[in-house]
């Protein structure tokens, strides 16, 4: 699904007044606009986001987590999902009727979730149904489109968190003999070898070609053809160079990186666990992160007694999660505070039934 199918209303421009201010001026009306609010505003924090915007987070943790604790706490009528699109629509679809989510800009996509729409996962279900019939569950990652979700709820599947991925699919194969994981092939080939399915039970499904990249008889994995932009930038090379520059420097990487990487790192997990190993390391240890730039500068300044590098030393932050800066966060707070509801985020309401009966699915097998 595009944007323009999921947002009602198309974005204005941002005011030269917010480009122009100071970081100092946008800050202080940032704590005096959330003063302002107090209860009836909420404001959830990804852990990618930004060290400026981050200080204003009521919560912060990974996108479900945030979705979840934004639907718990029923005293605020306004959400300000500083996060991107997919988060966000997860958080209306499990907020309550009488919450608004907020998306401060509606340009903060995620381009792992972008790769898989409703045209094609239609059109790969109903050709692979075909070829193995009633022996396919869906799992989606929740990093993907409330669409997506609400296909994946409809035929029956879940959701997955790259902390609760390997619970999930030992449900799902409870289930069915097959699985199609969405929309990244990586946690899902991370995921199921973990479990000790081989890589030739693993199979590519190619939605733009509509067809499969190998030729496996009797798969027990279909994985999408799709990836984090940002994981993928952490290399083999990376993990190389690294050993024999620094052969005592731990590698910790999240699942999102390719098999190749994740197997040659010492320790990969999810964005929580990532941030575990670190707070229960000892002084003086060594680490080289393969995840998101902002969470790395982060653990750096949390935990200077350790030392902390990117495992990609080129690695900028996500591009998209940038876009939920001072500037659009202040406005939309102005725009809150003038009445006017910016840049809501409504999931349809067929959506976001659906969708639900994936994400719980999910809840009562974790």
């Amino acid at each position: 699904m595009l944007l323009n199918d999921i947002f009602q209303e198309v974005q204005p421009q941002l005011p030269d007044k917010y480009k122009e201010a100071t970081d100092k001026e946008l800050i202080e009306k940032a704590w005096e606009l959330k003063k302002y609010f107090g209860k009836d505003l909420f404001i959830p924090g990804h852990h990618y986001q930004r060290d400026d915007v981050i200080q204003f987070a009521d919560a912060t943790g990974d996108s479900l987590q945030l979705a979840q604790v934004s639907a718990d706490n029923t005293e605020a009528s306004y959400i300000i999902f500083c996060g991107v699109h997919f988060m966000a629509e997860t958080a209306d679809i499990l907020a309550n009727e009488n919450q608004r989510v907020i998306l401060p800009d509606l340009r903060a996509g995620c381009s792992m979730a972008d790769m898989a729409n409703r045209a094609q996962t239609e059109k790969a279900w109903e050709k692979l149904t075909s070829i193995y019939g009633d022996t396919i569950i869906p799992i989606t990652y929740v990093n993907s489109s409330a669409e997506i979700k609400a296909f994946v709820g409809r035929h029956g599947g879940a959701t997955v968190t790259s902390s609760n991925a390997e619970k999930m699919l030992h449900w799902a194969f409870s289930q069915k003999k097959r699985i199609l994981f969405l929309p990244d092939q990586h946690l899902g080939r991370n995921t199921a070898y973990d479990m000790g399915i081989s890589l030739n039970e693993m199979v590519v499904w190619n939605p733009h070609k509509e067809a499969m990249e190998e030729d496996v008889l009797d798969p027990k994995m279909i994985l999408w053809k799709g990836h984090c932009s940002v994981h993928e930038n952490f290399r083999i090379d990376h993990v190389w160079s690294l050993r024999e520059k620094d052969p005592e420097r731990k590698i910790l990487v999240h699942p999102e990186c390719s098999w190749e990487v994740t197997q040659a790192a010492d320790l990969a997990g999810s964005t929580r666990f990532i941030i575990e190993q670190v707070k229960q390391a000892p002084k003086g240890t060594k680490w080289a992160i393969g995840t998101e730039m902002n969470l790395v500068k982060r653990l750096i300044k949390q935990f200077p007694d350790q030392s902390i590098v990117s495992l990609n030393p080129e690695m900028c932050p996500c591009l998209t999660m940038n876009r939920i800066d001072l500037p659009h966060l202040v406005w939309a707070l102005d725009e809150l505070y003038e009445g006017r509801i910016p840049n809501q985020i409504r999931v349809d309401h067929q959506v976001a039934q659906e969708a639900k009966l994936a994400i719980d699915r999910m809840l009562v097998n974790v």
